[in-house]
């Protein structure tokens, strides 16, 4: 399989990620899930994607598709349309798959996953995180990444 078919074969649809879960269950990988827009990949979301990844053996990340994007942070956002973000993120050797979500919130995907340790920055308190409930009910735990200081999309689409 060439590498860019690799790289696709990591972008799933709800079917074959309930697919894969099955098989990932069966192996008794530890799921780890983490979700953000991704809108210009930069030093930060590496470093914490990666820190993710570290907390199990699989890392699901769930993509905002562009409508979700939208609606969160303006009309001028995202810069990549979402087919891009998440070739980008599926090309990171440490993410296993990545999952568009057209809702607000990954809420009804990490009912989905069911992750054994959802992860988001620092800069969230766990028990606010969206799924937090999902997780601790089925003894999972929710866990936070410090961020990189002075990297963010935002901060970057601001810079002179």
């Amino acid at each position: 399989m060439e590498k860019t078919e690799i790289i696709k074969s990591k972008i799933l649809d709800r079917h074959a990620l309930e697919r894969n879960l099955a098989f990932w269950r069966f192996r008794a990988r530890k799921i780890v899930f983490t979700n953000g827009c991704f809108d210009i990949l930069h030093r930060g979301h590496v470093e914490y994607l990666s820190q993710a990844r570290d907390k199990g053996d699989i890392l699901i990340v769930g993509l905002n598709t562009d409508a979700s994007v939208r609606r969160l942070k303006g009309a001028n956002r995202p810069v990549n349309p979402q087919e891009a973000r998440a070739m980008v993120l599926a090309s990171l050797f440490f993410v296993d798959a990545v999952v568009l979500f057209d809702e607000d919130t990954p809420y009804e995907l990490i009912k989905t996953v069911q992750p054994d340790v959802l992860v988001k920055g620092a800069d969230y308190q766990p028990e606010s995180i969206v799924g937090y409930d999902i997780v601790t009910a089925k003894g999972g735990t929710v866990e936070t990444v410090a961020l990189v200081e002075g990297f963010s999309t935002t901060g970057i689409l601001s810079e002179p």
